[in-house]
C-alpha cells in the first residue's frame, strides 16, 4: 500500500484551513492543520510533511520568517498562501525560499493541480555518493558541476547543493542550452508555465539565488551570465 503524501496546513483562519484540509483529503493526502507559526515550526519536526501550505499572515511569527526558518535546515516544498496580490510579496515569498505562491480566494481545483505540480517537481532521493547519485537519467556535466533532473540534485565541487525545485529546474534549461540566450519572458514559460501569475522578476529572483550558491571559481569553465537588456544566459567557454 502506497503511503499518502503528507500536507502541512498553516493559516490561523479554521475555516479556511478546515476547508483546504477537506479539499485535500478528498484527494488522498493525509492532513495536519496548525494556526500559527511557533506550531508550524513545532509540527514540521514531528509530523515530517512532503509539503507545506503556508500562509503569510500568522500571529506571532508570520509566513515569511517561518519560511526562513524551514529552509534552514529542510528543501520541503513550500506554497505560500495569502490574500495579498501585490507583485512585491511574490518576489518577497520567493526570494526566501518558497516554491510557489496562490492568492486568495483560490478555486479548490487550483489548489489541488499546484500541490500535485510541486509535489512531482520534487523528488527526495537516497543519497549514495556525488557519483553514483548524479550520473544516471537526465542530467548535464561540467566541471566542477553535475545537475541531474532525474533525482534532482546539484552537485558542485562534490558537494550536493541543496536546491527548491524551480531553481534547479531553471538552472538544469540554461546548462542544457549553453551559450544561448533566453528572455526573461521565455524563461519564465519554460519553468513555471505559460499560466503562471507572475512577473518576470521571478526569474531575476531565482538567478539571484543560483549565484549565490554557486560562487564563482576560476576552475569552472561556465557561468551564468546576464546579457542587458535581454536575459540570461549559461555562458560555456572552450
Amino acid at each position: 500500500m502506497v503511503a499518502k503524501q503528507k500536507i502541512l496546513i498553516v493559516d490561523d483562519d479554521e475555516n479556511i484551513a478546515e476547508l483546504i484540509s477537506l479539499y485535500l483529503v478528498k484527494e488522498c493526502f493525509d492532513t495536519e492543520i496548525v494556526t500559527t507559526g511557533i506550531d508550524a515550526l513545532e509540527r514540521f519536526q514531528t509530523y515530517q510533511p512532503n509539503l507545506i501550505l503556508l500562509d503569510i499572515m500568522l500571529p506571532g511569527m508570520d509566513g515569511y520568517e517561518v519560511c526562513q526558518e524551514i529552509r534552514k535546515s529542510s528543501n520541503v516544498p513550500i506554497i505560500m498562501l495569502s490574500a495579498k496580490g501585490e507583485v512585491f510579496d511574490k518576489v518577497l515569498g520567493l526570494k526566501i525560499g518558497a516554491d510557489d505562491y496562490i492568492i486568495k480566494p483560490f478555486d479548490s481545483n487550483e489548489l489541488v493541480a499546484r500541490v500535485r505540480a510541486v509535489l512531482r517537481r520534487f523528488q527526495p532521493v537516497t543519497q549514495t555518493t556525488a557519483a553514483d547519485s548524479s550520473h544516471s537519467g537526465d542530467f548535464v556535466e561540467y566541471s566542477n558541476l553535475i545537475i541531474n533532473l532525474t533525482n534532482y540534485t546539484v552537485t558542485y565541487c562534490n558537494k550536493n547543493i541543496e536546491m527548491p525545485p524551480k531553481e534547479l529546474e531553471l538552472f538544469y534549461f540554461l546548462a542544457s542550452n549553453p551559450n544561448q540566450v533566453f528572455t526573461r519572458e521565455q524563461l519564465l514559460d519554460k519553468i513555471w508555465g505559460y499560466d503562471y501569475i507572475g512577473d518576470t522578476r521571478t526569474v531575476d529572483v531565482h538567478i539571484k539565488r543560483l549565484r549565490e550558491k554557486l560562487p564563482n571559481s576560476s576552475e569552472n569553465n561556465w557561468n551564468i551570465t546576464t546579457v542587458w537588456g535581454i536575459g540570461y544566459k549559461f555562458e560555456v567557454k572552450n
